[in-house]
């Protein structure tokens, strides 16, 4: 099963991700956590034990917390959790910070589910 955590401020991004993963939800293929602030998605990976979490999905510009800010503390806190960096602006300047930071990858918006799901699958163990 591949469990993941997805960082995004907009709320609707919830029922967004659980509408195009439904079928793999409902086979006990992935389990997705949402956050919706860096804050908060730093406050529940502190709380796994084990860690067992095999992928964060984190939108770049959140208020508060960026998602760069988020993908610097989880390089320090958790440097084996693979991490996959989304944002509606791809430009090269977020691009080359995420690659410098240590994102294992990088989705723009709007999101191609079907290529998300490949990536999501090729980063899994």
């Amino acid at each position: 099963m591949i469990k993941m955590l997805v960082v995004d401020d907009e709320q609707d991004v919830e029922m967004l991700f659980s509408q195009r993963f439904r079928k793999e939800l409902k086979n006990g293929e992935v389990l997705i956590h949402f956050a919706f602030s860096g804050e908060d998605a730093l406050q529940f990976l502190r709380t796994l034990d084990p860690f067992d979490l095999v992928l964060v999905l984190s939108d770049i510009n959140m208020p508060g917390m960026t998602g760069l800010e988020l993908l610097r503390i989880i390089r320090t806190e958790f440097p084996t959790l693979r991490v996959m960096m989304v944002t509606a602006y791809g430009d090269q300047n977020n691009f080359d910070n995420a690659v410098a930071i240590g994102a294992n990858d990088f989705v723009t918006k709007p999101v191609d589910f079907s290529l998300l799901k490949e990536k999501i699958y090729k980063l899994a163990p």
